[in-house]
């Protein structure tokens, strides 16, 4: 068994080939900064980081099904040899098992949201803030359109740490459970920008989304500080329409915390930490902006909302949660 790194190609086709969960923010595996535990001439791996005496694990294990079980023994083993516990995060409903059989306990932790674009239309009253927002925003000049990565880097770095600068002077980028730009893997994502007179104003990254409900997932977005409102929805429905004309069938928002909280529970689930959730909710925001996200996902009327869980090796533990928080550098 290992703890190193592998290629990040091969992380890239066991993700793709074992999304058995559907994940839909499985490319997150690939992110720079990830370790990978995978056993010998044994398919499959486990994402995770080391963060203290935690390793905080992403996804479930990505390995065929009749596999993950023992992977997530052998993962367990490896970690008590280093004196360390598991915590695993955004795992969905079809993960529990492996879990629930080696002893974790699982709890839902938040959320992730999903439009149909089937069936998707701002047409009707329920949407016409939104028109109008948006229309507003385009009324300033601006620009939206797909754009190459390489294009627009420096400007996207520099919109980035303007961004990061308003949210005060100790705040880090989050990482982890967010995306990324560039890299190795920026081919596998998708750039929408607005600009006016060549100035970026706003851009909104999208990334591949693997599983039953393939499609793509809005994922970094950032706007300058200074810009009109409703810019981050003009280039998402800019966005929608280009899916659209290529028949992708969904449109993911990701992950929010501490939201939708009315998931069946697993047996042996912690209430405590059940009661805990639903209190970042109501009294978080300075923690996490639950619910502006959740404000801003709910706009475009999502149809489908996929529960997502954490597993503690032992019990529900305060510190395992904050490592986890950690991982992201949002603490």
């Amino acid at each position: 068994m290992t703890g190193m790194s592998v290629e990040s190609d091969v992380v890239v086709d066991a993700i793709r080939q074992y999304c058995h969960a559907d994940n839909p923010s499985a490319y997150f595996a690939f992110n720079t900064g990830n370790s990978y535990f995978h056993l010998a001439d044994e398919p499959g791996l486990i994402v995770y980081r080391q963060v203290g005496r935690y390793l905080v694990q992403f996804g479930g294990p990505f390995a065929p099904v009749e596999a993950r079980t023992q992977l997530l023994r052998e993962f367990v083993r490896f970690a008590a040899e280093q004196r360390r516990e598991i915590v695993a995060v955004q795992l969905q409903g079809a993960d529990a098992a492996p879990y629930l059989e080696t002893g974790f306990t699982v709890n839902q932790m938040g959320a992730s949201y999903a439009v149909d674009l089937d069936a998707f239309t701002l047409a009707g009253t329920r949407f016409m803030r939104l028109r109008n927002k948006i229309a507003r925003a385009l009324r300033t000049g601006l620009e939206i359109r797909e754009a190459p990565f390489g294009e627009w880097e420096t400007q996207v770095r520099e919109l980035d740490a303007a961004w990061l600068s308003t949210k005060g002077p100790d705040v880090k980028p989050l990482e982890f459970l967010v995306g990324q730009t560039g890299g190795k893997h920026q081919n596998l994502r998708r750039l929408f920008v607005a600009e006016r007179d060549g100035e970026l104003i706003g851009y909104v990254s999208y990334a591949p989304v693997f599983g039953s409900r393939a499609g793509w997932m809005h994922d970094l977005s950032r706007r300058q500080p200074d810009s009109p409102p409703g810019v981050m929805e003009a280039i998402n429905k800019a966005a929608i329409d280009t899916f659209a004309t290529e028949q992708v069938r969904w449109l993911h928002f990701g992950f929010t915390p501490f939201t939708s909280l009315n998931a069946p529970r697993f047996p042996g689930y912690s209430r405590a930490f059940h009661w805990f959730m639903s209190h970042l909710w109501e009294h978080g925001e300075h923690i996490y902006p639950a619910r502006t996200q959740l404000a801003y996902k709910e706009k475009w009327a999502p149809s489908a909302v996929l529960p997502e869980y954490i597993a503690f090796q032992h019990r529900a533990s305060l510190p395992a949660l904050v490592h986890v928080f950690r991982a992201c550098n949002a603490v």
